[in-house]
């Protein structure tokens, strides 16, 4: 029996402007879905009653009426497996965290949005929306594939031994999938990774530095493979909040920001949390990236932490980040200069109980790349 072709994705854009909406289907007009729109809340989700495989609702924030954040959490009633997109301001915070936690947003966009990176995010959420409906597919093949086991056990032993070998193919398959599944998800943390390390040449591959960093202490540590990899994950994706963020203000020392300039970079631990708190996998590795400016004496940010209070994760990489930092600062010998540096700010920063580990991994990590990390200062 041939299988009926697969329907096309349905998009569903909702905002009170319709030139907004003109402007997104202008985007979408190449891509192989269908697009539905809406200019308010209500005739959203009356457009949902009657939609067919919706995979994505991309939902302004502002709107008359019902708010972004509250339609999507009345979508999901009606499509709960269709992935969330919130477009908000950066002034709006709190209504992106409500349409997180409320509504399931899988991601939000800040307008302006940059037309390339939204037609990708765009993409790769119909991607995951895909490989969900297709997982759903296979659990009900495989349920099946139960079922009419127990009915041959019951009936037919013979045709148990004729269909192992096919029952076993599909679970190889299965696993297969899985792995694959497994490899792309660390492909994702790495390009996540690397599209921090993009924005200029004074951030080029301080991510891996920091991860490096921060695994050699952890084992140093004794911590478990699991802490471990969830501490790798934080490290290599610590500064992902500081996309967006105008290289003008990451490239001044905090202490010279004014006051507007200060506050949105402080926001920058939160914001990387928020990029990846709707995948549960990486929740616990959001808090550490949310935790990773604060200080020892309380004085850092965004929640004035201090001492143990602030999670053992977190203070690993604040001074892996420290000291790769100043490595980059540094020349000649830069073991001697980050070992200078780093002390001034033990205590009030960084943990001390820490040091006599970092200071072991300073020698042995900048002596062999001394060379290196010269050459890289001299071409900025």
């Amino acid at each position: 029996m041939t299988e009926a072709p697969t329907p096309l994705v349905t998009v569903l854009l909702v905002d009170d402007e319709e030139n907004i909406l003109r402007a997104l289907q202008r985007l979408l007009m190449d891509e192989d879905i269908e697009v539905l729109t809406a200019t308010s809340g209500e005739q959203g989700l009356a457009v949902l009653r009657d939609a067919e495989n919706v995979g994505l609702i991309i939902s302004d924030q502002r709107m008359p009426g019902m708010n972004g954040a509250e339609f999507l959490s009345h979508s999901r009633e009606l499509m709960p497996d269709a992935l969330r997109i919130l477009l908000t301001g950066y002034s709006d915070i709190n209504a992106t965290i409500n349409a997180i936690n409320i509504g399931g947003a899988f991601r939000y966009i800040s307008k302006p949005w940059n037309d390339g990176e939204l037609v990708q995010t765009i993409r790769d959420a119909l991607r995951q929306y895909t490989l969900m409906i297709e997982n759903q597919r296979l659990n009900r093949i495989v349920q099946q594939q139960n079922e009419e086991l127990n009915e041959w056990n019951r009936n037919l032993k013979s045709r148990v031994l004729e269909q192992t070998t096919a029952i076993r193919q599909k679970n190889d398959e299965l696993h297969a999938s899985l792995q694959r599944m497994r490899d792309n998800y660390t492909a994702t943390i790495a390009a996540f990774s690397a599209l921090v390390e993009m924005r200029g040449t004074q951030r080029h591959q301080h991510a891996r530095n920091v991860s490096n960093l921060s695994m050699n202490a952890a084992r140093e540590l004794g911590i478990s493979a699991p802490e471990l990899e969830m501490i790798k994950t934080a490290a290599l994706l610590h500064d992902i909040g500081e996309i967006g963020i105008p290289e003008r203000i990451l490239m001044r020392a905090s202490e010279t920001l004014n006051t507007e300039d200060l506050r949105l970079y402080q926001l920058h631990p939160i914001r990387g949390q928020m990029a990846i708190d709707t995948i549960e996998d990486l929740r616990p590795a959001g808090i550490l990236i949310r935790h990773h400016h604060e200080n020892m004496d309380g004085s850092g940010f965004p929640d004035r932490l201090a001492g143990e209070a602030i999670p053992l994760g977190a203070r690993i990489i604040a001074f892996a980040d420290r000291i790769d930092r100043a490595a980059a600062a540094s020349s000649g010998n830069i073991s001697e200069q980050v070992q200078a540096k780093i002390a001034f700010i033990v205590g009030t920063q960084l943990d001390p109980s820490l040091h006599s580990i970092f200071r072991k991994l300073i020698k042995y990590t900048y002596f062999t790349l001394d060379d290196t990390i010269k050459e890289q200062v001299e071409m900025k």
